[in-house]
């Protein structure tokens, strides 16, 4: 069976203002290619369909066009709501699909998707779960207020949920899992709604280990394997949807995999979308209209950082977004600003990579050994715990 994993579409997304609309239907064509090239059997979609609860309605009407031309064919699609979604209004449209092979999941359900494949004759068990708030959920998971307490209980209640999904799985089906979840450990980007308090709603990866073949997983938007027992992956979204995505490759994933067997993974990386750059004009005003007069991304959106020595005028900005409309985001720097960044920067970084490059810069750019790293935090150990004793 050969299945097709992705997420995170987002539909009725906007970059600061402006439509993403032709990308977005750009993306459905090349997904229906893909699909039809790749001769998938089953497509899992887990989670963010569009960007918000109550989406615009061209945004709906992208959804079941895809989800009609998806399945055209007869090739089933399982979509679970994200954080983003409204699980009602994912679900909507179960009475009117019902016959089509697409299957709606709004709100965690009380057993697996079961779902035959035409092509192989072949079954796919789908442990699927929306995503799993406590309001969705419909309880509360513990009336503690310790970070760490709220994640231990959000994850155990999670695990229970999937383990109790996976009692469907047989040894002669395809046993899949899908959630919409932030696994621990997991690279995030801006453009996702952030799903936890702090870090206490996350999940440990052991909790989505149920013995099933692929773990399909929606909300990070870098494509990512989950470290930890079983397949599990994120397989990212469609397009880049904030700076803090620039310059991923975006693709989708697809699975080839029998019964009982190890899936085989293929990442078809897609080729729609703008891509999102940031310009560093550490030359100026003269740095920016010289890119410009180029021709630099022309085709991207860009996020524009200009160091000055004087106040940007209103007359410069209009000249700017005159000679390419893609600049979506104008930041004067000043040397005092720099500075400041330079030294919150610095105040971020973990200690053995502030004496790293306290070290490179002292020598010149030479590389310090591992154990004169080791013997360097060593000290400081010794110091903070005399400290501890004297005091």
């Amino acid at each position: 069976m050969r299945i097709l994993h992705t997420a995170d579409w987002h539909f009725g997304r906007t970059l600061e203002g402006r439509s993403r609309l032709d990308e977005q239907i750009a993306f459905v064509d090349e997904l229906v290619q893909i699909a039809d090239d790749q001769q998938a059997d089953l497509i899992l979609m887990a989670g963010d369909v569009y960007d918000s609860v109550n989406p615009p309605a061209v945004a709906e009407q992208l959804f079941y066009e895809a989800a009609a031309r998806l399945t055209a064919n007869g090739r089933p699609l399982a979509v679970i709501a994200g954080n983003h979604d409204q699980p009602d209004r994912i679900a909507s449209a179960t009475p009117l699909v019902q016959g089509r092979g697409i299957y709606l999941l709004g709100t965690p359900a009380a057993q697996a998707l079961t779902i035959s494949v035409p092509r192989t004759s072949e079954t796919a068990i789908v442990a699927a779960l929306p995503y799993p708030s406590e309001a969705r959920l419909n309880e509360l998971l513990t009336e503690e207020h310790d970070e760490d307490l709220i994640r231990r209980a959000y994850s155990e209640r999670v695990g229970m949920l999937m383990r109790q999904l996976a009692t469907d799985f047989r040894s002669d089906t395809i046993n899949l899992a899908m959630s919409h979840i932030y696994a621990l450990g997991g690279v995030e980007s801006d453009s996702e709604r952030p799903i936890q308090v702090g870090g206490a709603y996350t999940v440990d990866p052991s909790a989505l280990y149920t013995g099933a073949q692929y773990t399909a997983l929606g909300h990070l938007h870098r494509a990512q394997a989950v470290k930890g027992e079983g397949m599990i992956r994120y397989s990212g979204s469609p397009l880049a949807y904030s700076f803090s995505e620039a310059g991923q490759a975006k693709s989708v994933t697809m699975l080839d995999v029998v019964p009982g067997g190890i899936p085989q993974i293929e990442e078809i990386f897609l080729t729609c979308g703008r891509p999102l750059v940031r310009w560093k004009a550490k030359g100026g005003l003269t740095e920016v209209h010289q890119w410009l007069e180029e021709g630099r991304d022309r085709n991207a959106f860009i996020d524009l950082e200009i160091s000055l020595l004087e106040a940007l005028s209103m007359s410069d900005i209009q000249s700017i977004r005159k000679a390419y409309s893609g600049i979506v985001n104008i930041r004067p720097v000043y040397p005092e600003t720099e500075a400041q960044q330079s030294f919150a920067e610095r105040a971020q970084l973990p200690v053995h990579e502030l004496f790293r490059t306290f070290y490179a810069r002292q020598t010149g750019g030479a590389v310090p050994e591992d154990r004169l790293v080791e013997l360097f935090l060593e000290l400081i150990d010794e110091e903070e715990t005399g400290e501890e004793q004297s005091s």
